[in-house]
């Protein structure tokens, strides 16, 4: 699944083609995703698109009268194409003509993304309403972190995973950040030390914007706007090495399953 560097990289590449950009047209291919798509999403006709933002690992492109709520589900992504004449793909399911001329077309082979409207007199939408702090932001801190633990028995990788906690740190990422900030991923989310979570807080900021900064991971079928695969997977510690010695230590990378996700650390390194 695309995680939140990913999600970004990709609201990063379209933006420039979206921004102040009036949508000309918008064909839908397939109206059943993970949700069926509502017949109001062809209230973005003739608008002009005012942002494309992000919150969590949502992209949301905005108009005056709403916004349409875009998740890439498990294989899903967002492709500009500048040349119309390039063919269809079979699972292109969506696509949005710009004034400029320029097409974006939302691929899922698996259909477990989405595409959703919200009128802007609306309340935030479900899917928002309750989701935690972004993690890149000064919201997210060491004190948050710290609140969210306490007499806390879940395992520190499960919280930190948990949207109404910080949003978009997936599996991915929670590992390297626990291996950077040297915790066990096991450990209980309430024996994790004040000075622990300004460390793990820390950690999860570098990794992400690293992450970002080299274009999100290369897994599955995700391609960054570019139609380029991300590189940040080049770099990671501990995640996907199971049986491979620890960069920092030589220890044998160790894997285990918490919350029903495969997690990897280091027995030296992590404590």
């Amino acid at each position: 699944m695309p995680e939140l560097p990913e999600v970004e990289t990709t609201r990063r590449g379209i933006e420039p083609y979206l921004l102040d950009q009036s949508i000309t047209s918008l064909t839908i291919h397939q109206w059943q995703l993970r949700w069926a798509i509502p017949k109001t999403i062809k209230q973005l006709k003739n608008q002009t698109i005012i942002s494309v933002d992000r919150r969590g690992k949502y992209i949301l492109i905005k108009t005056k009268i709403g916004q349409a709520i875009v998740h890439l589900g498990m294989s899903g992504s967002l492709r500009i194409c500048t040349d119309n004449s390039e063919p269809r793909r079979k699972h292109d399911h969506v696509e949005m003509q710009l004034s400029n001329g320029a097409l974006l077309r939302f691929h899922d082979p698996r259909r477990f993304g989405c595409l959703l409207w919200q009128k802007a007199d609306e309340p935030t939408h479900k899917l928002l309403f309750k989701l935690g702090p972004e993690p890149l932001t000064d919201e997210f801190d060491g004190a948050h972190l710290i609140r969210a633990t306490r007499k806390r028995k879940t395992a520190i990788k499960n919280l930190i995973m948990d949207s109404h906690v910080v949003v978009g740190v997936g599996n991915i990422y929670a590992s390297e950040a626990l291996f950077m900030a040297g915790i066990r991923p096991g450990r209980a989310a309430g024996r994790v030390s004040h000075a622990e979570c300004e460390k793990l807080v820390e950690a999860i900021k570098k990794i992400l914007n690293q992450s970002i900064d080299q274009g999100g991971t290369t897994l599955r079928d995700f391609v960054n706007s570019d139609g380029e695969p991300g590189y940040f997977k080049q770099s990671l510690f501990v995640y996907g090495k199971a049986g491979e010695d620890c960069q920092a230590c030589k220890a044998t990378i160790k894997q285990k399953v918490l919350g029903q996700r495969s997690t990897f650390y280091c027995t030296t390194c992590q404590r």
